[in-house]
């Protein structure tokens, strides 16, 4: 298998090249992008885990007003004192982004608070792995639910906000699966792939209406060392694993550019942008590669492990971290298989 992906992936050597040349933009923002944040208000889902407590957190570093908003009312808390301890505001708002009244409730209590919203972050969503026919429907359903009408939802009502204020920013944590779909992720790929076509559409309406103010950004990351692994809904058998994962902090420099910056589509990093543009060269062939290496890693390589439905229907336990553990765990789990079987 090694002389074969060797030989599919020179194609896109020249392009992880250009990628490399060109610069990752995933470098903290300067004082000045930091003075700009300063006093604006955010709306952040997901924000008691992962990529939205981090941004979360940076946000209150810079002194914004930050609105809290995920189903973990713990988590939410936790941010929010951090936030409150580095000079910034917080108000936390318990939501479920797949429930449109919540959303709603979300961006009242927001403009209740603060009088407006300047930027609105759709970072929320579920993880689901494992063979399709092999996962239950309502699962998958749970997965659109969270990743895509949570989207729709916040941002209907953000444009709505942005309309009447004049100006706004969305940003849309969309993936590089809204990209290059993944083997074994086909609902989640399907979730993210809508979102990057929902903020496609959705800027060619803001120009046609003559809202230049008003711009809509998805952030497309690679896979990333957050909690999410820790908590996905599993249905492969096999414990979850991602290739080459990156650093959180990587993908929220993104998203605080996107903030300030907003362009249309923004993957993340090196390998973002080289899975990006080399699906745009070489579709079949970058599919197929992206899915003879996840099999060989998530259905060959990884341990046993049973099925869960991790926190689809309900919040993870505890307060959340930023990062997580799964290349440390998959260090571990290669280094088990490496050692000799007993005799």
């Amino acid at each position: 298998m090694r002389s074969t992906l060797a030989r599919a992936a020179r194609p896109l050597l020249l392009l992880l090249c250009l990628c490399l040349l060109a610069g990752c933009a995933t470098s903290p923002l300067r004082g000045s992008e930091r003075r700009q944040l300063a006093g604006k208000t955010v709306v952040v889902t997901g924000a008691s885990s992962g990529i939205g407590r981090g941004v979360a957190l940076a946000l209150g570093r810079v002194h914004a007003n930050v609105v809290l908003a995920a189903r973990g009312t713990a988590g939410l808390q936790s941010v929010a004192a951090q936030i409150e301890a580095a000079g910034g505001t917080a108000l936390v708002v318990t939501t479920d982004v797949s429930w449109p009244g919540d959303v709603e409730r979300l961006a009242r209590a927001a403009l209740l608070r603060f009088g407006r919203i300047d930027v609105w972050i759709n970072n929320a969503g579920v993880g689901l792995i494992g063979r399709f026919e092999d996962i239950p429907v309502q699962h998958q359903a749970r997965v659109i639910d969270v990743n895509l009408k949570g989207v729709i939802y916040g941002s209907h009502v953000a444009l709505a906000q942005f309309r009447q204020q004049g100006r706004g920013t969305l940003v849309n944590v969309g993936s590089v699966e809204s990209e290059v779909p993944l083997a074994y992720q086909a609902s989640y790929a399907a979730s993210k792939h809508a979102v990057l076509a929902l903020g496609r559409a959705l800027n060619e309406e803001l120009r046609l209406a003559g809202q230049r103010q008003t711009a809509v950004a998805t952030v497309m990351p690679f896979g990333t060392d957050t909690p999410l692994y820790s908590h996905i809904a599993n249905f492969s058998g096999h414990t979850p694993r991602s290739l080459l994962l990156d650093d959180p902090q990587k993908v929220v420099n993104v998203i605080l550019h996107a903030a300030l910056h907003p362009r249309e589509e923004m993957p993340v990093g090196w390998k973002g942008k080289l899975s990006y543009h080399a699906h745009r060269l070489f579709d079949d062939l970058t599919e197929w590669l992206a899915a003879t290496l996840y099999h060989h890693q998530q259905m060959e390589r990884a341990p046993a492990t049973p099925a869960t439905t991790g926190n689809l229907y309900s919040p993870s336990p505890g307060t959340g971290a930023v990062k997580g553990d799964t290349r440390a765990r998959i260090r571990r789990e290669e280094e088990a298989r490496a050692q000799p079987m007993p005799r």
